[in-house]
Order: C-alpha cells, then structure tokens, then sequence
C-alpha cells in the first residue's frame, strides 16, 4: 500500500514522468503510475497539457525559423565581433 501511495502524492515523480514522456517512451510502469497520479490529481494533469503547449510552440518556431532565411545584418554582425574580440583582449 505504501507504493501506491507513494505513486498517488509524488508530483515530482509525475512531472518527471511527463517530461520523460516528450523525449521518449515511457515503460509500462511508469506509463501505470502516471496514469494513477494524474487520475487523482489536476495540478499535475494542468502541467501536462502546459508542458506539451509549451513543446509545441517551441517545435513551431523552430520549423519556421528552418524555413524562412532569417540571417543578421552585417553592421550588427560586425558590432558584435568587436565586442568579442574586446571581451578576449581582456583575459
């Protein structure tokens, strides 16, 4: 019993589950327990759905960012050249 109430209070244990679960897929305990957990508790269930918004729009700016030719000026690349060779004069 002790295990299962381990599994049901543990946020930080879902949270992780649910982070896990983005990058690659999760066994079939932890898939069980994360179901338990987030049966029985909103607040993880609201992180999950932020957490795959928020992955979600990253992965969008990503692609677009792939598929426009967005590059910097020359006069800022140039401006920050400077400054880099200044911050290495120093050391």
């Amino acid at each position: 019993m002790s295990h299962l109430r381990n599994i049901i209070y543990n946020c930080k244990q879902a949270t992780f589950l649910i982070e896990k679960k983005t990058i690659k897929r999760l066994s079939f305990r932890e898939t069980v327990e994360l179901r338990i957990h987030l049966y029985g508790c909103s607040f993880c269930r609201l992180f999950g759905v932020q957490s795959r918004a928020i992955n979600n729009m990253v992965q969008e700016l990503f692609r677009r960012s792939m598929q426009s030719n967005i590059s910097l000026d020359d006069d800022f690349k140039r401006n920050l050249q400077e400054r880099i060779e200044e911050e290495l004069k120093k050391n």
